[in-house]
């Protein structure tokens, strides 16, 4: 009797332990660390949250970094209900979407959304096939939630996965989105506060944040190429591409769709109207025969 006792309490703590507590996916300041290949050449989207703001008595953290530079898109987390939520802000209208419910038990479904993403806005319905404790780097256990399309869903074919703290491993605007490196990408590191908070060694070498809290750090970096676009205007400027020679334009499939010649200038303006929406790969030599790839996405 004594035993059972005792084998009682301690399936009780476990199940306190995994079930009770909620680690906020939203801390002071968060960077993901999005992981992605082509052609054998990989490379790293950041984005993270870059200050707060209040809109209509709420309190949201503005999302930056990657194709979010617009400051457009805002996170919200209600932590008693474990549920995050985005507003869009485009000159086009304001727009509200549910992201995650990490109250959510197995069997449960959830109707995702993946806004401003390669993904389909509207990808259905998505069922809670598992809920698994792992640990991350901290050593504590967290909650994977793994999902497939549910029975009714027409529009998806893909799982996702979500982590309690973390969100999706693909965008973090795309919860139902694949986490794919060799497709959209993977998320291979997450910061908290500029403390590694999860990471993947099996996609990238280290987990380093690009940012450090309160220090002249707290920067863009200067003179690294990049693609800067207004949300669903699919036009690019590609910047500080002096050293740049030539930039290819690939589809995911590895086609080549466009090659650009450049004569020394600074920026470059792309327009990819004509393009389907979708995620596209920028692949850019430079003098010394080097390259580097850039992600860009198709509204």
């Amino acid at each position: 009797m004594k035993k059972l006792l005792v084998l009682l309490l301690l399936l009780a703590f476990s199940n306190h332990s995994y079930s009770q507590d909620y680690t906020p996916l939203l801390d002071y300041y968060n960077e993901w660390n999005l992981r992605f290949c082509f052609a054998s050449i990989c490379d790293t989207d950041l984005y993270y949250t870059n200050g707060d703001t209040l809109v209509d008595g709420m309190n949201y953290k503005v999302l930056d970094g990657y194709h979010y530079i617009s400051r457009g898109f805002l996170l919200r987390e209600n932590i008693p209900e474990r549920k995050v939520y985005l507003k869009v802000i485009l000159p086009s209208g304001i727009s509200d979407y549910l992201l995650y419910d990490f109250s959510l038990p197995v069997g449960d479904s959830i109707d995702m959304k993946n806004p401003i993403t390669p993904f389909p806005e509207d990808a259905g319905y998505f069922t809670v096939d598992s809920i698994i404790p792992r640990p991350l780097v901290d050593g504590n256990h967290y909650r994977h939630f793994y999902f497939s399309p549910s029975a009714s869903n027409t529009v998806s074919t893909n799982n996702a996965i979500w982590i309690e703290g973390v969100g999706s491993m693909s965008i973090i605007t795309a919860p139902s989105g694949d986490p794919d490196i060799n497709g959209v990408g993977r998320v291979a590191c997450m910061f908290k506060n500029g403390e590694s908070f999860y990471s993947d060694l099996d996609i990238i070498d280290e987990c380093e944040p690009l940012f450090i809290l309160d220090t002249s750090s707290f920067e863009d970096e200067k003179n690294i190429v990049k693609a800067i676009t207004t949300p669903s205007t699919n036009v690019y400027e590609i910047i500080n591409i002096a050293d740049i020679t030539t930039i290819q334009l690939y589809n995911l499939s590895g086609v080549i769709l466009e090659s650009f010649e450049n004569d020394n200038r600074d920026s470059i303006s792309l327009n990819l109207n004509k393009y389907p929406s979708g995620i596209y790969i920028l692949v850019l030599k430079a003098n010394n025969n080097s390259k580097q790839v850039l992600k860009i996405i198709v509204a």
